[in-house]
């Protein structure tokens, strides 16, 4: 991918390249459109190299996402990138399963997963007489629960409104594989199974992924965005293990950014659990310790 990165770089734009498909990512103000200009000059260019060299650009899987605050996006509603005469700016892209929209809000996201969750777990219902529960645990884990935490660490911070249209998926699963009633109580289930609350999870995985970058288990440009805490002067002993957590301004989406969630919530553990030795009694720790904070 040499030639084509060249050609990427020449235009100032970062990229991810992937086996069958490349990401490009620009960042400019409202009022700076010529960047975009320069996206699609590379495109243009790109598409170029590639006809020249017998490869195809498939125009009609090329989409464009404009990201940004809801007051600002409106200034550039007019940018429509066209190839081979299709418009292939979009509302929404999925991203390695992840589906993202111009606000990153993840509503549609959220729907796709509780939609899908929710097929497959009334096709469960209908086999839970006939099979043993540990292995319609297995079912709702494989077809449920896999859903539900993959790249979850995105949602944090998303509101509670949107959390709660996963966690209602989750307390179905639970009355579907412990045979509860509609109206049983749902907190005394979920504990008997021992499932953290979907918020939890959340949480569980910023915290996971926290604890491999500040331990050489994740990129560098993981661990870049968590600077330690090192006081001027020596205080107590209890800031030892304690991260930066970056001032935001309320009214962007900054507290959702992972350089500053992260840095929150692990500086909110108990010592006994940051101070972890291995990523495994990190994660029982951790899970003991979200557990009690979920139904204390």
């Amino acid at each position: 991918m040499l030639p084509l990165g060249n050609i990427i770089r020449k235009y100032g734009i970062s990229f991810h390249c992937y086996a069958d498909d490349t990401q490009l990512y620009i960042s400019t103000r409202p009022d700076e459109t010529s960047k975009l200009s320069k996206l699609t000059e590379c495109v243009k260019n790109v598409k170029e190299w590639m006809t020249n060299n017998f490869l195809l650009l498939n125009s009609d899987k090329t989409e464009i996402l404009l990201i940004g605050p809801k007051d600002s996006t409106p200034n550039l509603v007019d940018y429509n990138l066209q190839l081979d005469g299709c418009t292939v700016t979009s509302s929404t892209v999925k991203n390695l399963g992840v589906i993202l929209d111009s606000n990153l809000s993840f509503e549609n996201h959220i729907s796709h997963v509780t939609k899908t969750a929710f097929f497959h777990l009334r096709n469960i219902a209908k086999l839970r007489n006939m099979i043993p529960v540990s292995d319609a645990e297995k079912l709702v884990h494989a077809f449920m629960t896999s859903r539900l935490d993959y790249c979850n660490a995105l949602l944090g911070g998303c509101p509670a409104s949107s959390i709660n249209k996963l966690q209602v998926v989750q307390n179905a699963a639970a009355r579907v594989l412990t045979r509860s009633r509609k109206y049983d109580h749902i907190t005394p289930i979920l504990q008997s199974l021992h499932w953290l609350p979907v918020k939890f999870r959340i949480s569980y995985k910023i915290l996971l992924l926290a604890y491999k970058a500040l331990n050489g288990l994740a990129p560098a440009y993981l661990t870049s965005l968590l600077p330690r805490y090192n006081p001027l002067r020596s205080l107590r002993l209890q800031n030892s293990g304690l991260l930066v957590v970056p001032r935001i301004s309320k009214s962007t989406k900054g507290g959702r950014a992972f350089s500053h969630l992260a840095p929150k919530l692990w500086n909110s553990l108990p010592d006994t659990v940051r101070g972890s030795d291995t990523l495994s009694l990190f994660k029982s720790r951790l899970k003991t310790h979200l557990f009690g904070q979920a139904f204390k």
